[in-house]
């Protein structure tokens, strides 16, 4: 089911893939509204598997680079937590910085792509961007699980926002990968902390991942499993 908080629309997709106008639709509401879905996988699996990524910063090497692992992970959507284009004031330029690279290797996948604001994010940054990526936060069910997703700079594991027991809060923001208390933080693709990873998360079958831009996992957790740190050379 595709639900609207405000009352835009409400409509089931039963077994069919909602269309990239109603999830462009959801994520370009106002920040003071809630957005949530629950898509099927393409592959007729139970869940879809969510790619979930964040401060690109205006890296077109590393927007390469997250692209090839999100098409060697097969996703049914990549989620975005802000700060795409601008490198911002505070951090060095990451490698091959070059926005308008990024915009053309984005727009090319707009009808994959769900994302919500960062804090160098703007209104000219939407200029250019073919998906929306102005919503401040975003709720995602998926695989049971609620997700509040958000960039980090103003709802994060110090401030959270309203949200239930056994609810996950997804942001980005410090760079650097985190999964304590049930905050996940991806970490960034182009310009970690503290000596983390260039790195992504997955989430598929109710298990979230942290893996390496080669595909390494090096963290799991679940509800089942709860969390561990494994092994650089495990599977």
């Amino acid at each position: 089911m595709v639900f609207c908080e405000a009352r835009f629309f409400m409509q089931k997709w039963g077994k069919r893939k909602a269309p990239a106008h109603v999830l462009r639709q959801i994520f370009s509401l106002p920040s003071s509204r809630r957005a949530c879905y629950n898509i099927p996988s393409t592959d007729g699996g139970l869940g879809m598997k969510l790619f979930i990524a964040s401060d690109i910063h205006g890296s077109a090497y590393y927007c390469r680079r997250m692209l090839e692992a999100y098409d060697r992970e097969k996703a049914d959507r990549m989620l975005l937590l802000g700060d795409i284009l601008y490198h911002g004031p505070r951090n060095d330029l990451p490698r091959e910085y070059a926005p308008k690279e990024v915009i053309e290797l984005l727009n090319a996948r707009r009808d994959d792509i769900l994302c919500v604001r960062g804090n160098c994010d703007t209104e000219v940054d939407q200029m250019v961007l073919e998906f929306p990526i102005l919503a401040d936060y975003a709720f995602l069910h998926v695989d049971g699980y609620t997700l509040y997703a958000t960039h980090g700079h103003v709802y994060n594991a110090a401030h959270r926002p309203p949200m239930h027991p056994g609810d996950i809060l997804l942001q980005g923001h410090t760079h650097v990968p985190t999964w304590k208390d049930r905050v996940f933080n991806p970490g960034s693709i182009s310009i970690p902390k503290e000596n983390s990873e260039h790195s992504y998360m997955t989430l598929k079958d109710g298990v979230f991942r942290w893996k390496t831009l080669e595909g390494v996992a090096y963290h799991i957790w679940s509800d089942d499993q709860m969390a561990r740190t494994i092994s650089r050379t495990e599977p």
